[in-house]
């Protein structure tokens, strides 16, 4: 068998304090008050304590001596007509007394039934305290089931859109790196080319300085001998002026057009450095969304700048 949860003296202490607070007392208001228990054993150990102050205790007869004895047995002879005429007498008193004794059995199993009802007046709200309990526990644990749905699919949600902002980022760079490449070699090939047509123009000119201190110096030597050699001269002297002239226009026009190739390699760079700057802003929020509060700053990468 399984020993007592609570001691006797702790169930009676019990019943005590319930019985001086007015209460009823019943296995499982005992079942409240000790903390535990089985309830039937605790009103069995408070009736035990009950009964054990009602009755009385037997006190020790003792023996009669041998004189009083044959007094008694003298008196007994003489006490047995007079039994006989107590019989009806006694009769008459034992059928009251079964009344009474029938009657207060009534009131007993009256006092019983109210006990019953008290006992299970007690259990149900017992029952319906725990019920209360558990349906808050089984309410708080779908509460907080739900939010731990919640909270896996919005990481899962903000892991997938991660991810995407990622794959983008990587291809703007790739883009913006293939393009700062592209241009680089286009830049480059102007500058060449730019480079090569200067110096075109340069022997050109040079050239037709040549030329015309050339035909200056014809003119001149034939001045002394001849006036139409000298107003041919002068012609071929107007031609080559204009040819110079042509050529330092060509090479004005291959300048502008160098300057031209310069300023929309320069727009170019400044969209591959605003693509840059808003793939790294991106970043940056999307960071700062997902990291803990005053962690976001911290933890966004810088834009990178361009060479």
């Amino acid at each position: 068998m399984r020993p007592a949860e609570f001691a006797p003296e702790a169930i009676i202490q019990a019943g005590q304090e319930l019985q001086a607070t007015g209460r009823n007392i019943t296995g499982f208001a005992l079942r409240q008050k000790v903390g535990g228990g089985n309830p039937t054993r605790l009103k069995q150990v408070w009736d035990e304590h009950i009964n054990s102050q009602t009755t009385a205790k037997a006190e020790p007869v003792a023996e009669l001596p041998v004189e009083v004895a044959e007094e008694v047995a003298t008196v007994t002879k003489a006490l047995t007509e007079r039994l006989a005429a107590l019989a009806v007498e006694l009769n008459d008193k034992a059928v009251k007394a079964a009344e009474r004794r029938v009657h207060e059995v009534v009131r007993a199993a009256g006092e019983q039934r109210e006990q019953a009802e008290r006992e299970l007046a007690d259990a149900s709200q017992t029952v319906d305290d725990l019920e209360n309990k558990l349906d808050e526990a089984a309410s708080a644990a779908a509460v907080l089931e739900k939010r731990l749905a919640d909270t896996q699919a919005s990481h899962q949600a903000q892991a997938v859109e991660l991810a995407q902002v990622r794959e983008r980022l990587a291809l703007i760079e790739q883009t913006a790196k293939a393009a700062t490449e592209q241009h680089a070699a286009e830049l480059a090939r102007l500058n060449a080319s730019i480079e090569s047509e200067r110096q075109r123009h340069q022997q050109e000119a040079e050239q037709l300085r040549a030329e015309l201190a050339k035909v200056q110096a014809k003119a001149e030597a034939a001045e002394q001998s001849h006036q139409e050699q000298r107003k041919t001269a002068a012609q071929e002297a107007h031609r080559a002026a204009e040819r110079m002239t042509k050529a330092e226009g060509e090479r004005d026009k291959a300048r502008t057009e160098a300057a031209t190739a310069r300023e929309e390699a320069a727009k170019l760079r400044g969209q591959v450095e605003a693509l840059q700057t808003q793939a790294a802003d991106q970043l940056r929020a999307l960071t700062m969304r997902q990291a803990p509060d005053g962690e976001g700053e911290a933890k966004a990468p810088k834009a990178k700048k361009p060479e």
